[in-house]
């Protein structure tokens, strides 16, 4: 195969035309690592490897574009590869150089999102275990992420019946008013004994 034409097409951007037929979009940096100039020939062999060079590079700037927004998990920012560019090997590279460089780490996610759902969101931690794992991170990071946490599950519980569903425990005869409580509690992510416990404190 030959590289019959080689122009600027926008910006960083060069169109890589193979034997008058297959057009191809490469940045300047796979044009230089590669040598890739008009007349050139390549073999099959090569031209993938040119192609996949070109896809990963893509893929590891598209990945720092969702990066800049927000963070993600390690599993997260593999799934939204995914979806754009169908090659899990591919993918998957990205993803490991993104954690070699420290642009993504589970650990110092993991910390950010507990801090957020249990200081900011007051969620129990059944709760909180739920939202961190639908995000892609492992049982052990979720555990050392919310281990700290102890003490402040049980001083959230406390506030959350002093304020927000205090008005449901004006009578600890009205057990409908009560239920309530327990249950919109119970949805935050604590136990009901959690809630039970911290009820009957809350009466006494």
């Amino acid at each position: 195969m030959e590289i019959t034409c080689l122009t600027h097409y926008k910006g960083k951007t060069f169109e890589v035309e193979i034997d008058n037929e297959r057009k191809l979009y490469l940045h300047i940096d796979i044009i230089t690592d590669f040598g890739i100039s008009k007349g050139m020939e390549i073999e099959r062999t090569e031209l993938r490897k040119i192609v996949y060079a070109s896809n990963f590079r893509r893929a590891y700037e598209y990945a720092l574009y969702r990066l800049d927004y927000r963070d993600y998990s390690a599993e997260e920012i593999y799934e939204k590869l995914l979806e754009t560019y169908k090659n899990e090997a591919l993918c998957l590279e990205v993803v490991k150089k993104l954690a070699r460089a420290g642009i993504i780490n589970d650990e110092r996610y993991a910390e950010k999102l507990a801090r957020k759902l249990v200081e900011s969101k007051k969620y129990g931690y059944r709760r909180a275990k739920r939202e961190m794992m639908q995000k892609g991170l492992t049982e052990d990071t979720v555990y050392n992420a919310l281990k700290q946490y102890d003490d402040i599950f049980e001083e959230n519980l406390a506030l959350l019946l002093r304020g927000k569903y205090s008005r449901y425990l004006t009578d600890k005869t009205d057990k409908k008013s009560v239920e309530k409580a327990k249950n919109a509690l119970a949805r935050y992510g604590y136990s009901y004994d959690e809630i039970n416990r911290a009820a009957a404190e809350y009466f006494e």
